[in-house]
């Protein structure tokens, strides 16, 4: 088993004094700060105020767009916009939707099936020129469909694409105005579909002589859609999700309050975690399984009554999305087993869920530290999704494999394909030759990224509090991790019937309490031993009242000469123990043995 490196990045002294001088901020905070590379006061400040925004029209050709929408709304045209399955197509369909019609559009929507594949596809095409659509506006897709866009204006039909994924290999575009944060130099260029979407309708409303900000409610469906997407949350996109989620806590719209019920969630406690794990699986679900109908119907409708009809339908299909996943997880963990050891897997089975595979990937990449595709076969073929580690690029992997490869798409950390069944072994192969020639097996040693050193007598509420600060988190923007270095752990015991550990934390005269999750009733430390370890810091209300709770993370034998004082206080000590591999240590993540 693979170990852990304890990574303590440099914090100048001087650097951390300079920003709990200039922004009144804490020690911890500042070493946080410093080591994320904002030890500029005036990057910090930016950051922690999350207020970096750019107009609309810092895309570059955006006015060919609105000119030709707001000509067709006055005309009177149809216009179909046409999204994706997942979170992000469907609130960039609905964010589309309900601000074209507000402006007075005849406007209708197109969300394929899964089944269908993904993005705009001809018969799609087809069918929206047969409705009698002058205008079709892609949200979240289209920017690879070049030969779609052609026979959609041979249809009479012209196009607008919004998007923000990879274009095409062979560098070709669709002949269309389009909008894209990469393509059109934006200055923030991993916005997600429902961001673009946004920009683009505020740059409508300007140009239509409204009040732009009178579309700040749809930001909960842009926070709604950055979290679920895991774009990075850094610069605007921090911005977004931080105004995007106050505006979900109060939003006006039925079904989000509806599903915030289902899911048992307190609008007034509302965070990126609660998005990620409560909100956006439920609306994810019916689009894996069967279409995305009924999540975009659920934010769109104004009646109370059939929002709880609909929150209940998603709950209901992501219980049995759940039951679909747990059982094509135990199929792909024994095939991992039988494969043994590889640089990257590709694993398949009959009648997998396409829906399904993205997110047992994720699973077996969490186990196994490896780059994993997951294949779902029916009949001659199969389709599948993909998902990698921070040092492999999976896009990259299936271009070089592209030859035995019906379609891929995607990009650095995610992908979908389809494949041919007798293709299948001799893709498997070439697949894992080059994960092996790209990564390198020092890189594969997973590295605890240290945030902040600090002693127990550091961990409270105040801290607590102080570090929130930094939310929202996710991508880009990890929540914090802190070390303590030589303290002690005493009083372990398990909860959750065995499944979890709550102990104390000893150090400089002071304790805490932590917990430990899903790595059993014991620790892979002994009692009253010095201990490295890492923890967040969470706020923990219960009952009405709120108190620090530290949740390990990775925790070994001190390394040698740590002491238990506040070691690397704005920067790394000789008696920290940066850079070292605690091979011991037990990776909460794994959920299988290999060999």
């Amino acid at each position: 088993m693979q170990g852990v490196r304890f990574d303590i990045p440099e914090c100048p002294p001087a650097e951390v004094a300079a920003l709990r001088l200039a922004l009144g901020v804490g020690d911890t905070l500042a070493q946080v700060l410093v080591r994320r590379g904002l030890g500029d006061p005036r990057a910090a400040a930016s950051f922690l105020a999350a207020e970096e925004q750019h107009p609309p029209d810092a895309f570059a050709g955006i006015e060919q767009a609105v000119e030709r929408i707001l000509a067709e709304i006055a005309r009177g045209g149809q216009i179909t916009v046409h999204g994706d399955y997942d979170v992000d197509g469907v609130c960039s369909t609905a964010l589309m939707v309900g601000a074209l019609r507000r402006l007075g559009g005849r406007v209708d929507w197109h969300i394929p099936p899964r089944a269908a594949g993904y993005g705009l596809r001809a018969a799609a095409v087809q069918e929206i020129a047969g409705r009698g659509t002058r205008l079709l506006i892609t949200v979240d897709c289209g920017i690879a469909s070049v030969e779609e866009v052609a026979l959609a204006r041979s249809l009479g039909v012209e196009t607008i694409v919004t998007d923000h994924h990879t274009p095409r290999a062979d560098g070709r575009l669709p002949d269309a105005p389009i909008v894209h944060p990469r393509l059109c130099g934006y200055p923030c260029p991993d916005l997600c579909g429902a961001a673009v979407a946004h920009k683009l309708t505020r740059a409508l409303w300007s140009a239509a002589g409204r009040e732009p900000a009178e579309l700040d409610p749809d930001l909960d469906l842009v926070a709604l859609a950055s979290i679920a997407d895991v774009v990075d949350l850094l610069g605007e996109n921090r911005t977004l999700a931080a105004a995007g989620l106050k505006a979900l806590a109060s939003t006006a719209r039925p079904g989000l309050r509806a599903l915030m019920e289902v899911a048992r969630i307190d609008p007034a406690r509302l965070d990126a975690r609660m998005v990620a794990f409560g909100l956006a699986p439920r609306i994810n679900a019916p689009g894996r399984l069967f279409t995305a109908a009924a999540p975009l119907e659920l934010l769109m409708t104004q009646s109370r009554q059939r929002a709880a009809e609909l929150a209940q339908e998603l709950d209901r299909c992501n219980r049995e999305r759940r039951q679909i996943e747990q059982r094509i997880l135990f199929e792909a963990q024994a095939q991992v087993r039988e494969l043994g050891p590889t640089a990257g897997y590709v694993l398949a089975g009959e009648g997998w869920h396409a829906g399904v595979v993205g997110i047992v990937a994720s699973r077996i990449v969490e186990a196994t530290g490896r780059p994993a595709v997951l294949v779902g076969l029916d009949g001659a073929g199969g389709r599948g999704s993909g998902r990698s580690i921070p040092c492999f690029d999976l896009l990259g992997g299936l271009a070089a494999c592209g030859d035995h490869l019906l379609a891929y798409g995607g990009h650095r950390a995610a992908c979908g394909l389809e494949i041919e069944r007798e293709r299948l072994e001799v893709f498997r192969e070439a697949f894992a030759r080059h994960a092996e020639q790209e990564i390198d097996a020092e890189a594969l040693i997973a590295a605890e990224r240290v945030d902040a050193v600090v002693s127990v007598a550091d961990i409270g509420l105040p801290l607590a509090e102080e570090l929130a600060r930094l939310a929202p988190f996710g991508r880009g923007n990890p929540t914090v991790c802190l070390m303590v270095a030589g303290a002690e752990v005493a009083q372990v015991q398990g909860m959750g019937e065995g499944k979890h550990a709550r102990f104390r934390l000893l150090g400089d005269g002071a304790h805490a309490t932590a917990v430990r999750f899903g790595s059993g009733a014991t620790l892979p430390v002994a009692e009253g031993e010095p201990v490295d370890a890492t923890f967040t810091l969470e706020i923990n209300e219960w009952r009405g009242a709120c108190e620090p709770r530290l949740v390990s993370r990775q925790i070994a034998p001190a390394a040698r000469g740590a002491t238990g004082a506040p070691a690397a206080r704005g920067a790394a000590s000789a008696e920290a123990p940066r850079g070292q591999a605690a091979t011991d240590v037990q990776p909460l993540q794994l959920a299988l043995a290999l060999p």
